[in-house]
C-alpha cells in the first residue's frame, strides 16, 4: 500500500506499509515509476513494510536502473531479502530518510 508522497530536500519520498508482493504491488510500482519522471533522487520510505517477495525485489531492481533510488529504514525481513540476494550491494540503503536524503540532523 502506498502511504503518503512529498517532496523533501533534493529528492521525493514515498511511503509504503504492508505486505508487498504480485497481487499488491502495483499501485506502489506506479507512483515510483512516476516519481522517477519527476525527480531525480526517489527515496522509498520502507519503515512500515512488513513484506517484500521477489516481484517487490525485481521492482526496486528495475527502478534502480532508471533512477537514483534509495531505500529508507527497512524492517529485518527486507534486510535479510536484501542480503541473502545480494541485493543489498546493488540498492543504496539508509537508515531512515534523512539519512536516504542526505540531509544533515
Amino acid at each position: 500500500m502506498v502511504g503518503r508522497a512529498y517532496g523533501a530536500g533534493p529528492g521525493w519520498v514515498i511511503e509504503a506499509r504492508g505486505e508487498l508482493d504480485q497481487d499488491t504491488l502495483a499501485p506502489l510500482e506506479d507512483a515510483l515509476a512516476s516519481a522517477a519522471g519527476s525527480h531525480p533522487l526517489v527515496v522509498l520510505d520502507a519503515g512500515a513494510i512488513t513484506f517484500g517477495d521477489s516481484s517487490f525485489l525485481n521492482m526496486l531492481l528495475r527502478l534502480h536502473r532508471t533512477t537514483t533510488l534509495r531505500i529508507a529504514a527497512p524492517a529485518e525481513q527486507l534486510v535479510r531479502l536484501f542480503q541473502l540476494t545480494g541485493a543489498d550491494t546493488v540498492l543504496a540503503i539508509h537508515p531512515d530518510v534523512r539519512d536516504a536524503l542526505g540531509t544533515p540532523a
